[in-house]
């Protein structure tokens, strides 16, 4: 059996897997399940990750967690285009530099302002709580403004020159809360951090 990945296409780090295995016509078996339904905690997916996440690969025998890490693979694997993970050390360093810093800084406070705004609600039938949201945003917004102010305003994009696994891990973890937040689709993201290639990339997210 070839190359199999275990995405919930709602979860941003899954999204930026599936983004980047069809920009790189990387061959593939989804395999979709549904966090909502409890199916990443079945006896069968256990199997793949024992931790009961997702996103996960299954490459023959192999098994793989952590969006980060899969990202990797496939780059490696299939040796994607260089832009996406830079040869030179110093661009290669200034891409893990934002791949082990946005997991606190941007993903956690995004997924909370995602949950705030759109999750709760709908499961709950509550109105929103606008003030724990605007507490949500506040935690989010230093870090934008850090992206907007001082890492875009010195280079197109957040690592190199050309877009990167970097922008990809933006993308899909501030696409999902600028829908939530319903800021159009056309303009920048939250605080002004704007990805240049969104319009591309929105063709495989169908947001």
């Amino acid at each position: 059996m070839g190359l199999e990945l275990f995405l919930d296409l709602r979860s941003p780090p899954c999204r930026a897997i599936y983004i980047f295995a069809k920009k790189n016509g990387i061959p593939f078996e989804l395999r979709q399940g549904e966090l909502a339904r409890g199916e990443h905690l079945r006896p069968e997916f256990l199997q793949v990750n024992r931790l009961g996440k997702v996103p996960a690969l299954r490459d023959g025998d192999f098994l793989l967690a952590e969006s980060v890490a899969i990202l990797l693979y496939l780059s490696r694997k299939y040796q994607t285009a260089e832009h996406w993970y830079p040869p030179g050390l110093q661009a290669r360093a200034r891409v893990d530099e934002y791949l082990a810093w946005q997991h606190v800084a941007i993903q956690l406070p995004a997924t909370n302002v995602y949950l705030c705004k759109s999750l709760l609600p709908y499961f709950s039938g509550q109105p929103v709580d606008g003030a724990n949201l605007q507490r949500l945003m506040e935690r989010l917004a230093p870090a934008l403004r850090h992206l907007d102010e001082e890492v875009l305003a010195s280079r197109p994009f957040l690592a190199t020159e050309q877009v990167s696994l970097a922008d990809l891990m933006a993308l899909t973890e501030l696409m999902q809360e600028s829908s939530a937040l319903g800021i159009p689709t056309d303009e920048p993201f939250s605080c002004g951090v704007a990805v240049r290639w969104y319009p591309e990339a929105q063709e495989y997210t169908g947001e």
